[in-house]
């Protein structure tokens, strides 16, 4: 079960996301979340603690948030073909790793030390393998994938290359024609999805008519 929170600490939390991912972690002040949410900035300290307590309790929400709109979106595509709910499933993770990139360092540093953490990623992760597995037995079944890789082979392949891209910006923009920070990302983002569609339907075996 996860934690719950009241409608003033979602307020606190979205305003605080808004500001990291534009400011970064660093750049963001108590003052500037709590000048933006309208609160005192005491409030902050009441409900979190200190800005480094809130960024695991906003990581926290933000993985409760992400594994239900992924069950969302898993019932949504269910009745679709299994390679539209393949790429569906790729376009999806990538791009929530992208979407919410500001939390990977800190979120590798936290990973270290706390167990509640690691449960929230663990059940987070364990739901997308099902996801994927229940797709690859019904391509398989289907005679539409020839092969049969591990889903969380798949998950890992995905995540790995994913948070590569994300965390290694200095090596990954001298193949990503941009601009600015926000073309980077945007570029990137298409340039990893392109790369895991292939990726992952070569080892299903995929091959479109």
């Amino acid at each position: 079960m996860g934690k719950k929170f009241t409608e003033k600490q979602i307020h606190i939390l979205n305003i605080a996301e808004e500001l990291i991912a534009e400011k970064g972690f660093e750049g963001t002040s108590v003052r500037d979340i709590s000048a933006k949410a309208n609160i005192n900035v005491a409030m902050i300290s009441y409900y979190f603690g200190s800005k480094e307590k809130m960024m695991y309790h906003l990581y926290h929400y933000r993985v409760q948030r992400t594994r239900e709109h992924f069950a969302e979106f898993s019932e949504i595509i269910k009745d679709g073909k299994p390679e539209m709910q393949m790429r569906e499933i790729i376009k999806y993770i990538v791009g929530q790793l992208f979407k919410y990139g500001q939390f990977h360092g800190f979120v590798s540093q936290e990973l270290r030390r706390n167990e509640n953490l690691k449960q929230e990623l663990l059940v987070f992760y364990q739901f997308c393998v099902k996801k994927i597995d229940e797709v690859l037995k019904k391509g398989i079944a289907s005679g539409v994938f020839t092969f049969a890789p591990k889903p969380e082979d798949i998950l890992s392949i995905i995540l790995g290359t994913t948070l590569f891209s994300i965390r290694n910006k200095n090596f990954m923009e001298n193949y990503v024609r941009h601009s600015d920070d926000q073309s980077y990302i945007k570029e990137a983002e298409k340039k990893v999805k392109a790369n895991m569609m292939l990726t992952v339907f070569a080892l299903l075996g995929f091959v479109q008519d």
